[in-house]
């Protein structure tokens, strides 16, 4: 019960910020950027001058880092390009569909303890590739300035506009638009939960991306795996939230009692150990099946954000996987590489949502458009059937509207 109070007062808190934003615009970002974020802002919009220089402000070493990160989520995105197409099957028809890209995506950056460079590649670079021609990227201001590894991120990725705010009040900046801010057509990136109240809020006034949830991970494993690396695989995943979900799927228990001892051992090592221990604490499992065949059942019905199988010959059950967001073959697949530098985008469906939805992509920033074009010729030999379709919906004027053109003339034809 008294989960479900804070929950709705947590709603109404974000629909009072979105209101207040839409109404009053940026006098109300700068009352709420000073009220939750301690900071007084005279300006929102971050100079181009310190775009500009942002990667003076980091070492060579990350740069390269992203750089090299970079060209790899841009040459597995490049795959997943579109193109429309033009069907002319049948004399005097043409259908076809166009792919455009969206005018301006909004992406959100967390800042804090949870600023990862690392999200604005995975969520800019796919909109440069779909051909988005204004990319404006919202951040939370700091005490200190912005963080200097998400303003070096957002200059390797492409950024075209970046504004200090952040939180609820930052989505209703983007899907209303201030005096400051433009309107976007859509918004991705991660956040709190007012974030994803808020994003929920505005869906249908502007796209979003999905509602994220805590981040999880299952790793299927017999006991030909080495244990210690699916425990720290385990725990890559625990440190970030208490609320995340580790969870291994193993037809051994002796091995599955391997990776427990050795989750502990690890756990005492790790700077976020009270984060990872109160994640495994609560939401860690080990389940034990009689065959592999069991465990992917299990996986599915979990439809786990990251899936790492680590079996031997992995690829011989990719196939059994239906529901996941991003699979990670083998030993050597460790989840972080995909969350850092593979090329797969690491904004992935969580909390079972990977039943229906997919990772983040460059079709996530295009929309499709169809057209058709009939000469008369054609439609007259289609319109008995459009008619009859028309009439049994009780929609005469439809059927009019075909019927009309084969009515005795008394202008100009067209054909």
């Amino acid at each position: 019960m008294a989960n479900s109070d804070a929950q709705s007062e947590t709603e109404s808190a974000v629909k009072a910020i979105l209101a207040d934003v839409k109404v009053n615009g940026d006098v109300a970002l700068f009352r709420l950027t000073e009220e939750f974020d301690g900071i007084r802002l005279t300006d929102f919009r971050v100079p181009q001058h310190k775009l500009d220089c942002a990667l003076d402000g980091v070492e060579v070493e990350f740069i390269e880092a992203l750089e090299q990160a970079k060209a790899n989520i841009l040459s597995y995105h490049q795959k997943q390009k579109q193109s429309g197409f033009v069907d002319t099957e049948k004399q005097g028809v043409m259908r076809g569909q166009l792919v455009r890209p969206l005018e301006v995506a909004g992406i959100y950056v967390p800042g804090g303890t949870a600023a990862y460079p690392s999200s604005v590649l995975m969520n800019i670079l796919p909109a440069k590739i779909a051909g988005v021609p204004r990319i404006i990227m919202v951040t939370p201001p700091g005490k200190d300035g912005l963080n200097p590894y998400i303003l070096a991120a957002a200059k390797i990725a492409g950024a075209d506009e970046i504004y200090q705010i952040g939180g609820a009040q930052a989505i209703a900046a983007l899907a209303f638009g201030t005096e400051s801010v433009p309107k976007v057509d859509k918004i991705v990136g991660p956040g709190n939960i007012f974030v994803a109240l808020a994003k929920r809020e505005v869906f249908g006034i502007v796209d979003i991306d999905m509602i994220a949830g805590p981040s999880e991970v299952v790793v299927v494993a017999d006991e030909t795996a080495n244990p210690r690396f699916v425990a720290a695989d385990l725990l890559s995943q625990a440190e970030h939230d208490k609320l995340a979900r580790a969870i291994l799927i193993t037809t051994s228990e002796p091995f599955g009692q391997a990776v427990a001892d050795e989750v502990e051992k690890q756990l005492q090592s790790l700077p976020r150990e009270d984060i990872a221990r109160a994640s495994i604490a609560n939401f860690g499992q080990v389940i034990v099946t009689e065959s592999l065949e069991d465990a992917f059942d299990i996986m599915n019905e979990i439809a786990p954000e990251h899936l790492e199988i680590q079996v031997e010959n992995p690829m011989d059950y990719l196939s059994h996987v239906k529901n996941a967001g991003s699979v990670f073959l083998g030993a050597y697949a460790s989840e972080p590489l995909g969350d850092y530098f593979a090329g797969p985008n690491h904004v992935l469906p969580t909390s079972g949502t990977a039943r229906f939805f997919s990772p983040l992509g460059v079709a996530d920033f295009c929309k499709r458009t169809s057209f058709i074009s009939y000469t008369k010729a054609a439609l007259e030999r289609e319109k008995d059937a459009i008619v009859m379709l028309a009439e049994k919906e009780g929609l005469t004027a439809h059927a009019r509207a075909i019927q009309i053109r084969f009515e005795e003339d008394k202008g100009n034809e067209n054909s």
